[in-house]
């Protein structure tokens, strides 16, 4: 240990923090949009509609196909230019904005998957009761189905939370300063880096860790 030298870390402390703060935020809105978009294509894909369950078929198969960086790195490159086309006139958007259109589309891609199988995990014969007490089928889903799904699938989703929360430090390819690019522009700054890489992956390991202790307590919980 006498190779290295951690004393330079708590200077550092605050910049690192904006970098959290700026994981956290990327996190939290890609999962809070990723879910929402993905519940509407596991609805799409469950629906009697073959066009519409294709569609989304289609998007789920895509995006899942593809590696997080490429679809980073493209939002931030044709975001501005889609934007371009459709107002008639450029439109700076930063690297967040894109970095969270980029998350949401391919989170959405996953949490439809988890929502599609917690629907289909809820027996068939809750819909007919609702159906036969008057609800219409967005009712039904709104007020019977969905409750009980989200309530088997919470583990999952936080499950993908996790990795997302992981993921985020992609974002370095667009420059964006999350907590891993703040830790390596510090570490880089004082001729330390091995130092605060060891204390980042410290800090992803405790985060990581904890929450997927998390999962499992969730899971024995909600076990029906």
């Amino acid at each position: 240990m006498d190779f290295f030298d951690f004393s330079g870390i708590v200077p550092a402390l605050p910049g690192l923090w904006n970098g959290m703060i700026m994981t956290l935020k990327l996190m939290v809105l890609g999962v809070i949009g990723g879910v929402a978009l993905g519940t509407v294509l596991a609805l799409m894909r469950l629906s009697s509609s073959k066009w519409m369950a294709n569609l989304a078929g289609a998007y789920v198969n895509y995006f899942r196909s593809i590696p997080l960086l490429l679809v980073i790195t493209w939002f931030y490159l044709a975001v501005p230019f889609v934007l371009r086309w459709i107002t008639g006139k450029d439109t700076p958007i930063g690297a967040f904005e894109s970095c969270m259109v980029a998350f949401v589309m391919f989170e959405a891609a996953y949490f439809c998957e988890i929502v599609r199988a917690g629907v289909q995990s809820i027996p068939k014969g809750q819909m007919g009761a609702a159906k036969a007490l008057g609800m219409s089928y967005g009712q039904a889903m709104r007020l019977i189905i969905l409750p009980q799904a989200f309530r088997k699938m919470t583990p999952l989703l936080l499950q993908q939370s996790i990795i997302l929360f992981q993921d985020t430090s992609l974002v370095y390819t667009v420059g964006l300063v999350d907590f891993l690019n703040a830790s390596r522009s510090s570490g880089d700054i004082i001729g330390r880096s091995n130092e605060f890489l060891i204390f980042a992956g410290l800090v992803y390991f405790i985060i990581s860790f904890s929450a997927s202790l998390l999962v499992k307590r969730l899971q024995k919980r909600f076990a029906v």
